[in-house]
């Protein structure tokens, strides 16, 4: 099975917090589109043939696209790929562009879930962010998207904002609750190098929360949506018993996908490959056949390094069988010999034949998972 990505590098304005590929100038996106559909063309045998399990639209702002660029988009994924009769279609889209319009717009296509960009309720937090949508349009989002028949829903939400206090954020949690979308992603803030919120911080106006309050929004995360009858399934992500996200799910489980796209990557097992993060440079590569692309094969603690971190990122860990019959006796028996103190101390938990992180350890997975790789 192989999972699809689609990069869609263009929004109306720049979040302050963003460090995704993106631009906010539209004159490229005809050509860009004549380009995902030539790297389409171009790189149809990448996954060896794989049937594809799921589409991912991300961005950038996906929910720009019209009817147009979806068409010419599906016609060579069709034409060119395997798609298997239930896959995962995914449109990543910004609240304010959930119109009725455009929802009769997406369901002339094979979209079957909608991951909404809420990033918060609270309309300051928003502004402070320069998200361009208001909390009445997130709400109203949710219900047209079930009113035209898009019920796989995910939120994202970002929390731990400068100034950000306990109770705002439970007020966040407890509205995504109430709005019972299936799937919720809940990210800390990170202070990218480059972006506005960075310069923010450096010039000194804003400071970031401190590490104990850090450690409590995960806390009361984790507590909310478990009472709300949530699985935390990875790290950042939460779901309704079986609404995992099928996509993401596959890069933690270390399948192959092919990315599309400027900037974007692709995974065949053996190897990395990653487009050029050049919107121009991309557009004149892929039509000219001649692609700015690139690659770098992984030595085998590479791969295992990968597998560990993406594996005990979830719910599932690391089934020890597998550790040993894919990476041999040596690496295995290093994991299992740099587990063991984590395991004492019920940071990490063994169960089933599996390694997982405990939720004791999620507080610290970052300097666990930094003594488990090779």
């Amino acid at each position: 099975m192989a999972g699809l990505y689609i990069h869609v590098p263009f929004c109306t304005r720049r979040c302050t917090y963003c460090d995704f590929f993106s631009q906010t100038e539209m004159k490229h996106k005809p050509s860009y589109v004549q380009a995902v559909v030539s790297e389409l063309t171009q790189r149809k045998e990448y996954a060896g043939g794989d049937p594809v399990e799921t589409i991912y639209f991300g961005g950038g702002t996906p929910s720009l696209l019209q009817a147009a660029d979806f068409e010419a988009i599906f016609d060579a994924i069709r034409m060119h790929y395997d798609v298997l009769h239930d896959a995962e279609v995914t449109l990543e889209a910004n609240p304010d562009d959930i119109t009725p319009t455009y929802l009769s717009t997406l369901r002339a296509f094979p979209f079957n879930r909608i991951s909404l960009g809420v990033q918060s309720f609270d309309d300051r937090e928003l502004r402070m962010l320069n998200r361009r949508h208001s909390s009445r349009q997130a709400v109203e989002a949710v219900n047209r998207c079930r009113d035209g028949g898009f019920v796989n829903l995910s939120i994202d939400l970002i929390y731990g904002l400068p100034g950000q206090e306990d109770v705002q954020w439970e007020k966040n949690l407890h509205e995504a609750v109430r709005l019972d979308a299936p799937h919720l992603s809940a990210y800390h803030l990170i202070f990218e190098k480059g972006t506005q919120i960075h310069r923010q911080m450096a010039a000194g106006t804003i400071r970031p929360v401190d590490e104990e309050t850090s450690e409590r929004f995960f806390h009361t995360l984790i507590n909310i949506l478990a009472q709300a009858g949530y699985l935390h399934y990875e790290i950042s992500n939460f779901c309704k018993p079986d609404c995992f996200s099928r996509h993401n799910s596959a890069y933690w489980m270390g399948r192959k996908y092919i990315g599309v796209g400027p900037a974007a990557h692709s995974f065949d097992l053996h190897s990395r490959q990653w487009n050029v993060a050049s919107l121009t440079d991309y557009i004149d590569g892929y039509l000219r056949r001649n692609p700015v692309v690139e690659k770098e094969t992984l030595a085998e603690k590479e791969r295992y390094n990968e597998y560990v971190i993406t594996r005990l990122r979830t719910m599932w860990g690391i089934p020890l069988r597998e550790l040993r019959e894919t990476f041999g006796n040596e690496l295995s028996d290093y994991f299992i010999r740099r587990a063991e103190p984590y395991l004492h101390r019920k940071l990490l938990l063994e169960a089933n034949g599996a390694v997982r992180i405990s939720q004791k350890g999620w507080f610290v997975s970052d300097a666990i998972l930094r003594e488990l790789i090779a």
